[in-house]
């Protein structure tokens, strides 16, 4: 795994070049960009969401477009639409710009239930139907798609069931001061995104994508993620737990930040880094917390805190059974 390590740090390197401070965000994108996983970034304007989509794009050679999302858009102006060839007397398809290995739905919010259900069949099986005929939608294909948490006039909030085919929430927050006067300074004469450069190619980010499957994880662990999901969907303050989904995409998503670190297995570490922005945006908390300002991220830290992870003895025993097995 040290050859994904030392390929994910040249490609955060890059990005970093752009996106000042956020390290960890940049970390979970490629996450989620290994897990052949979606990305929902929630924040509010002028944080560098948009920024951050199109930096990963350049930075890995992906094909890259742009829907904005508003709410007159409609479903074919997402998916394409199918016209009337006056020459050759038959209909032709027209691709729309979900046609593209990584696609930023700018504000997702904005545009109503119809015009964001067209993304449900792409998210999750990478193809899309339009008057009875089905396209497969390149590889890898990833849905970056941003929202602004505070404005909820004029927006559509997501269902329940769209949420949970994200595979990570990320919150982005404002720069520190340090930071924000590097910004400043990298922006003097011109925007750094475009001197970026390509640091691989999407045939990389694939064969990187199949080698973390490979990734051993000891049945302690797959025990603990599955406990950790099973206790959401107990919680007195949490109405709706986590789905199924929810367990695949921690489980995946441990895979590729040991792959990350430079581990061929996973530790408990790994799955609790990763539980905030996996399964956050999956809860819905009972009307009864909501007023005392319970948030899922503190149900899921509290969670993490009463959940036992594999204890010391059984964690070097663990480690030791994983490397084995490496």
């Amino acid at each position: 795994m040290n050859a994904i390590n030392q390929v994910v740090e040249r490609v955060m390197f890059n990005v970093e070049q752009v996106i000042v401070g956020k390290h960890r965000a940049v970390e979970l994108v490629l996450i989620a960009l290994l897990c052949k996983g979606h990305v929902l970034l929630e924040d509010v304007p002028g944080t560098g969401k948009t920024v951050l989509a199109k930096s990963i794009a350049r930075s890995i050679g992906c094909s890259f477009k742009r829907i904005q999302f508003t709410p007159d858009l409609l479903p074919s102006d997402v998916t394409g639409i199918s016209m009337f060839n006056q020459q050759t007397r038959c209909f032709e398809f027209r691709s729309g710009p979900i046609f593209a290995q990584i696609v930023l739905a700018d504000e997702i919010n904005r545009a109503t239930p119809r015009a964001q259900s067209a993304l449900l069949e792409a998210m999750e099986e990478q193809q899309i139907t339009v008057d009875g005929t089905t396209y497969e939608l390149p590889h890898p294909f990833i849905v970056l798609a941003t929202q602004n948490p505070i404005e909820y006039e004029g927006t559509f909030p997501l269902p329940e069931a769209q949420l949970d085919r994200f595979l990570l929430r990320i919150h982005l927050g404002y720069p520190d001061k340090h930071d924000e006067i590097t910004i400043l300074k990298r922006q003097r004469q011109s925007h750094p995104l475009e001197m970026l450069n390509r640091v691989i190619d999407s045939e990389t980010l694939l064969q990187m994508q199949a080698a973390i499957k490979d990734v051993h994880i000891n049945e302690l662990i797959e025990e603990y993620i599955v406990t950790l999901v099973a206790a959401t969907r107990q919680h007195e303050d949490i109405y709706l737990g986590a789905s199924t989904r929810g367990s695949l995409a921690l489980y995946r998503g441990a895979q590729a930040r040991a792959a990350i670190q430079g581990r061929d297995y996973v530790i408990p570490d790994d799955v609790k880094e990763l539980a905030e922005p996996v399964l956050g945006h999956r809860l819905i908390i009972n009307p009864s917390a909501r007023i005392r300002n319970v948030t899922a991220r503190a149900l899921i830290y509290e969670i993490l805190n009463a959940v036992p992870v594999p204890g010391a003895r059984a964690g070097r025993r663990l480690e030791r059974t994983s490397a084995t097995a490496a």
